[in-house]
């Protein structure tokens, strides 16, 4: 199996102002990747296009981006391969999280939530996939969660949206093996990672309690061990070992192991862990 070649490739990454897609972009420039970076957060690419330009000396590319806009993905999608006829990795990383459970937030809370989680990454592929086809090496990488393996309770809508977005990518890798196409690809289950989607989490509109949002991403910080450059190191080092599945932090690796020995009952012992960490 040829390893993948970063020196002299292209990426284009969703999410890429802050958090693991900001340390992605950074870490890819460093290996000699130009990159193509998309967010709602105008300043946050400034800054992290002004960063890489500073380090690296590689061709950075931004726009912004709301995923769940159809058009402004296709138009993504375009500009970024004509600006970077080699491009060859696409990173599908926006995500937000939905404060509640399931009786706590309404319908169109959800479709927002799955609009940008799971439709964000099949509209992402879909208009990117034409163009890696013809590369002689790709790869896609999609971001799950360890809330795609496991569903803990007050997770409905994100476990829903991290679940479909393991299926829909483990059926797509099979299709594009089936066809020996050279574009790979590999979903990503992080655990707790230093980011900030917490702190930006919508609250279900008939949640029981008020919830304060600097508390709520404080005590998040402190129960998550990865860091995202540790986080984005490891996709990297999947990438180059083709990993189907991209398992990141030890706490994903644990409640990996246990929903497999338990797949119909880990619940049973996970949830007085989970109990405590949220007091």
């Amino acid at each position: 199996m040829q390893k993948f070649q970063f020196e002299g490739s292209a990426a284009a990454i969703t999410g890429a102002a802050s958090g693991i897609g900001r340390a992605l972009a950074l870490q890819l420039a460093a290996r000699g990747c130009d990159v193509a970076l998309a967010d709602l957060d105008q300043p946050g690419l400034e800054s992290a296009a002004s960063e890489i330009s500073a380090a690296h000396a590689r061709r950075v590319t931004i726009r912004r981006v709301d995923v769940a806009d159809p058009k402004q993905i296709q138009e993504f999608a375009a500009s970024a391969c004509a600006d970077f006829p080699a491009l060859n990795l696409l990173f599908n990383n926006a995500g937000v999280a939905l404060l509640g459970e399931f009786d706590e937030f309404d319908e169109a809370q959800m479709a927002w939530l799955m609009d940008i989680n799971f439709w964000g990454v099949v509209r992402g592929t879909r208009a990117f996939l034409p163009h890696l086809q013809g590369r002689p090496q790709a790869h896609i990488v999609n971001i799950s969660s360890i809330f795609g393996i496991i569903a803990p309770a007050g997770q409905s809508a994100y476990s829903a949206s991290k679940f479909a977005v393991r299926g829909f990518s483990e059926s797509l890798r099979h299709e594009l093996a089936m066809k020996k196409s050279p574009v790979r690809l590999s979903v990503v289950h992080p655990g707790g990672v230093k980011t900030n989607i917490a702190r930006m989490a919508r609250s279900g509109a008939h949640l029981r309690e008020s919830v304060s949002m600097i508390e709520l991403g404080n005590r998040f910080e402190r129960l998550a061990r990865t860091t995202p450059e540790e986080a984005a190191r490891r996709i990297i080092r999947g990438i180059e070992r083709n990993e189907p599945r991209i398992l990141i932090g030890g706490d994903a690796k644990l409640l990996d192991l246990i929903q497999r020995l338990k797949p119909a009952s880990y619940w049973a012992l996970l949830a007085r862990v989970f109990d405590r960490m949220t007091v």
